[in-house]
């Protein structure tokens, strides 16, 4: 069956377009669009579920031309920025199903590895988050650690 040249070598899906101008339909200024984040999000949102939000349903197709600063730096501006990085937070909620679907199918080999590998993961990023400050020095990974802060939140 003969490949089909798309043009795009290889790569699937949408990407940014190269210049960092601000589109001439976005209608938004910069604090508009500060505020939008802020009340976002106080109702509990993840950075990247504003940043969809805002795409999908007001148009604005990168905060951080607008306002300058990513998402994330406006929620920590605005003091809504979780204490667990989103990243990490995904990893943890990940590698507690995981340890939930382990405990019912124990013989399940190719999960177990998978699990080895996600908790190496996620002890890396904890490594590089100790590093940069974004996380206490004393943080280390603990699995029921991480249910509790999965349960929490």
């Amino acid at each position: 069956m003969a490949r089909i040249y798309s043009g795009k070598k290889g790569r699937s899906g949408s990407h940014r377009p190269p210049h960092k101008s601000i589109p001439k339909w976005v209608k938004y200024s910069k604090a508009d669009v500060e505020g939008m984040v802020a009340g976002l999000a106080k109702q509990k949102y993840s950075s990247s579920m504003i940043g969809t939000i805002l795409r999908d349903t007001h148009g604005i197709p990168d905060v951080q031309v607008i306002a300058g600063k990513p998402v994330s730096g406006i929620m920590k501006e605005s003091g809504n920025y979780p204490e667990i990085p989103e990243d990490l937070l995904f990893l943890l909620r990940k590698a507690v199903n995981l340890r939930k679907h382990m405990s019912s199918n124990k013989q399940d080999k190719h999960s177990k590895r998978g699990l080895q590998n996600l908790e190496s993961k996620i002890r890396r990023l904890v490594k590089y988050y100790v590093r940069t400050k974004k996380l206490p020095s004393d943080w280390r990974y603990d699995p029921e650690k991480a249910r509790l802060i999965i349960q929490k939140g």
